[in-house]
């Protein structure tokens, strides 16, 4: 066996709807990144609404595996639901201003009819809705799909295709991308302190050219510019738009910063001796059997923490990662795990594992590896969603280059691109490509355009 190579994506995971409408896809293809698995026609045609189907195994907090049966109506009655909430963009009349809030009415509705009306069955129905639930916060990026808005909701597209890894790391794609560029066109770990606009900036010695953009950076080195770029993540933005653009941003901006969501969506790695799951397992689901959708969550991190977390991905193939498990867990509990110990994420994950199994003696993982999106300085989360409050023309607001009078001798000094200014395809590393690829062009266009006579 070679030996493992130890690959863990402490970022973007999936390629999600790896298929022709996909950039991401295509240019993986075209660099020969992918395994034959991906490349296969009905891989491509797969409809999975943005959820990975993986043979999986679900585990009850009373220790044993659940009848994947009973697991199964209650996804399915989950993935209706869902698939209905979709349907109220464009919509004026709303049951509902979240998707949580919509979905728990829904599910009160039925709660008469769960389990075929048998006490037991109806409780194990909603701990498994309950655990829909979190699955779709980590998809969101959201603390609670109250605070996702219901109408846009729909707006979100979902690309056909069965979602697929790169063998050789995500980083693999940036690395090709990057291969064709000339030597020392990007320079890295060099922090911007502030951006500044809408200026007259010269270069030392040259008097004949001036710059409305200067963008200082934290080491003191300062570049000028015609235009730059913006592609920080929206959670630094919350955070630091204030001091980071000089003049500020103008206030339609502002708002639409402020009103979008930006949540934390983070991976624990768990590595094994050996595996304790069979072979064909690449998924273990988490259910706590005395939660409840129609229940009011539990506010104590320190003592529940853990119960967000909505299972383990096994990671494929073993030959080349080992005995590996990547969990899940978005929001305040996730937020709340980046300020423990590896320590203490460890004990927690091996108390958790031998619950579930109702196997005491199970071994403790050799280690643990964790990402921390929420505390990385210039993250402050990893991905948006559009909030209650905020729409689709928020996003397009985030997008607008600065300044925005089209009449401006100097236009597009200041362009924004990221996951959070793509409309339909925000949250997403294809996303991030296509507004991009938006903005490059845009400045294709500025440089085309005959100047005036």
């Amino acid at each position: 066996l070679p030996t493992a190579s130890g690959l863990a994506e402490m970022g973007a995971h999936w390629i999600h709807g790896p298929s022709p409408g996909n950039p991401v896809f295509r240019l993986a293809t075209s660099y020969g990144l992918l395994g034959p698995e991906a490349a296969r026609e009905e891989n491509q045609q797969a409809e999975v609404g943005g959820h990975p189907l993986l043979p999986s195994v679900t585990y009850g907090s009373s220790g044993k595996a659940l009848s994947p049966t009973a697991v199964s109506k209650a996804r399915h009655l989950f993935d209706t639901l869902l698939e209905s909430a979709r349907a109220f963009w464009g919509t004026k009349e709303l049951p509902a201003p979240s998707v949580g809030q919509y979905l728990r009415g829904e599910i009160a509705r039925r709660v008469p009819a769960l389990g075929e009306g048998r006490e037991d069955a109806r409780r194990l129905q909603l701990a498994v809705l309950a655990a829909c639930l979190k699955l779709e916060c980590c998809i969101s990026g959201t603390h609670s799909m109250d605070l996702v808005a219901l109408e846009p909701f729909g707006e979100y597209v979902s690309l056909p295709g069965l979602d697929c890894t790169f063998p050789g790391g995500y980083s693999s794609l940036p690395d090709c991308m990057l291969s064709a560029l000339p030597e020392g066109t990007v320079l890295l770990n060099k922090a911007v302190r502030t951006i500044q606009w809408k200026g007259s900036f010269r270069e030392e010695g040259d008097e004949a050219r001036d710059f409305p953009v200067r963008v200082e950076c934290e080491d003191g080195d300062a570049f000028l510019a015609d235009h730059v770029i913006v592609t920080v993540p929206l959670g630094f933005l919350k955070e630091r738009h204030q001091d980071f653009f000089q003049p500020p941003l103008p206030q339609r901006k502002v708002e639409a910063i402020r009103r979008l969501g930006f949540g934390t969506n983070n991976k624990i790695f768990l590595e094994f001796e050996k595996p304790f799951w069979d072979p064909q397992q690449q998924l273990l689901e988490v259910v706590w059997e005395d939660e409840s959708p129609l229940e009011e969550p539990r506010t104590d991190l320190e003592a529940n923490w853990f119960k967000k977390l909505i299972g383990f991905v096994v990671l494929q193939p073993p030959e080349q990662h080992g005995h590996v498990l990547c969990g899940f867990i978005a929001g305040k509990e996730s937020e709340y795990m980046e300020t423990l110990s590896d320590e203490e994420v460890l004990g927690t994950m091996t108390r958790l594992l031998r619950t579930l199994t109702g196997n005491p003696h199970l071994p403790t993982p050799r280690s643990v590896l964790r990402s921390r999106w929420h505390s990385a300085p210039y993250t402050r989360g990893s991905y948006s969603y559009v909030a209650v409050g905020s729409s689709g023309d928020d996003i397009d607001a985030l997008a607008q280059p600065l300044p925005e009078d089209p009449e401006d001798p100097r236009p597009l000094q200041l362009l924004f691109a990221g996951e959070a200014t793509h409309r339909t395809f925000y949250s997403t590393t294809h996303g991030a490509l296509l507004s991009g690829w938006r903005e490059a062009e845009r400045l294709n266009q500025l440089f085309q355009a005959p100047s005036p006579a």
